[in-house]
């Protein structure tokens, strides 16, 4: 047993260890260390200090930003508040509060607000929304939070329902977007209608604000009684999102492609000092004879310090020849993004992509400053259409090797995306091979799981046999061990 300060806290530890193990299992890497400087931070905060409490564990056990909203969905289930007020019995909350609403109404109250919701109309749900949303008032925000979750959102015990449906079925009935016209008319009135178009944008972006913690605050109580009713670990489970560096390019929804778009660039940023520092420091030359020899006359004719003639570091010239089927095109788009921040360690970068025709499309990126503009003109102006548009990896490796391939050079290193499902074309393969004579190095990417290659149509055996590596490419953190394969 622990002690945290003065007192023991047993029950918190026992908490906070499966916190830490849940965040293992969401795939943040908090260390042992790490896990020690958590239990030492919080001996030194008060523990009834909820926000302290969660940025100590955040400043000891989160090291990358991208991991945070993880930290914080894990977080706001391991502690969530607790109590008797969130048991479900026969589908309705009970609260214990036991001011009723004739207290709650000589103490100035709404009605309701006290926690008991007999005789609370629509109407008078309503006006306190609107009363907590005009004067910002955070605890008759959270009144209105839990009331209208009570009214609203039907919850059941042990039905296997997600948060996400309660959180629609409860903001359906508030009809917050007359809440916003009714805040904007008043605050207009307030100000006998003379502002100009500034004053009422930064108000309506000011009550936006507002209505985005009234639902935040709807989203905890919500996942407070899911807890009390499942139990932290299986909502914890429930709730589990990949991060950001492990979703899967081929299956990512359009949130987590934005997160993999801000990802992408602190990403490269590492790798080009990575890459730099393997080039600065790679291996040594031949051995420099006459030096050596020179040298060793200091120490009476014994070599003691070898000399090497050290190589000019150079940098290899890349050309990625990507598929853009539909089946691939997000996992092409991220790599092309990755490849082009890196331009400044590679001599040159050319680009080609192709469907069952192939085009060369480096123009596209050169003097642009947003990548994301030059891959919009790469989905729309390439010419990667031959016959029919389904993916031919022969024709256009045949197209490839006919216009580009005297272009492959001793110093060239040649990527290949896609995932070889051919449509039962011909492989061609004997351009690959012909490519991997010329080449420096040839490297196959998959976005596909190694257990699917060579099934139905797809041939990567085929190709895979004149690469230097075929690699799994799944996400954002495998991508960045296949860069380092680069230098």
């Amino acid at each position: 047993m622990i002690s945290l300060g003065h007192k023991t806290h047993s029950p918190l530890l026992e908490l906070l260890n499966g916190f830490i193990v849940e965040l293992r299992s969401a795939g943040l890497p908090v260390s042992l260390t790490e896990n020690l400087d958590a239990v030492e931070a919080v001996k030194h905060i008060p523990i009834e200090d909820r926000e302290t409490f969660k940025y100590a564990l955040a400043g000891t056990l989160v090291k990358n930003h991208s991991h945070w909203k993880a930290f914080e969905t894990v977080f706001e289930v391991y502690f969530s508040l607790r109590g008797q007020e969130y048991e479900l019995v026969d589908g309705e909350w009970e609260s214990n509060d036991t001011q009723n609403d004739d207290e709650n109404q000589q103490s100035g109250q709404m009605p309701g607000q006290g926690g008991s919701q007999e005789g609370l109309t629509q109407e008078q749900l309503a006006e306190m929304l609107f009363q907590a949303l005009a004067n910002k008032d955070q605890n008759l925000m959270r009144a209105v939070a839990r009331q209208s979750v009570q009214r609203f959102a039907g919850m059941e015990p042990g039905r296997p329902v997600g948060g996400t449906y309660y959180l629609y079925r409860t903001l359906r009935n508030l009809n917050l977007e007359e809440i916003l016209d009714r805040l904007l008319t008043d605050s207009n009135e307030k100000s006998n209608n003379d502002s100009d178009f500034l004053d009422e944008r930064l108000r309506k972006d000011e009550y936006e604000h507002r209505i985005e913690q009234l639902k935040k605050e709807i989203e905890a109580e919500i996942r407070r009684r899911l807890v009390a009713d499942r139990g932290v670990e299986a909502m914890a489970k429930t709730l589990r999102k990949p991060l950001p560096e492990d979703v899967d390019f081929m299956h990512a929804s359009r949130e987590e492609m934005v997160a993999l778009r801000r990802a992408i660039w602190p990403l490269t940023r590492k790798l080009a000092v990575r890459l730099a520092r393997k080039r600065r420091h790679g291996r040594k030359g031949p051995l420099d004879f006459r030096r050596t020899v020179r040298q060793s006359l200091s120490y009476g004719g014994v070599p003691v310090e070898p000399k090497f003639k050290y190589p000019k570091p150079s940098k290899p010239e890349i050309m990625v020849i990507a598929d853009i089927s539909g089946s691939v095109a997000a996992f092409a788009r991220f790599t092309l993004h990755l490849v082009y921040a890196l331009n400044n360690q590679f001599s040159k970068v050319r680009s080609f992509v192709f469907i069952d025709g192939l085009d060369e499309v480096t123009n596209f990126f050169e003097n642009v400053d947003d990548i994301t503009e030059a891959i919009h003109r790469v989905n729309t102006e390439a010419d990667v259409i031959w016959v029919d548009g389904h993916s031919d990896y022969g024709h256009a490796f045949e197209i490839f090797n006919d216009r580009f391939g005297n272009d492959v050079g001793s110093k060239t290193t040649v990527i290949i995306l896609g995932d070889a499902r051919n449509n039962y074309h011909a492989s061609q393969s004997w351009v690959v091979k012909d490519i991997e004579d010329k080449a420096r190095k040839v490297f196959w990417l998959n976005p596909e799981p190694r257990s699917y290659w060579d099934t139905g149509d797809s041939i990567v055996g085929e190709y895979s046999d004149y690469c230097n590596g075929t690699f799994e490419v799944r996400n954002l953190k495998q991508l960045e061990a296949f860069v380092e394969n680069l230098v």
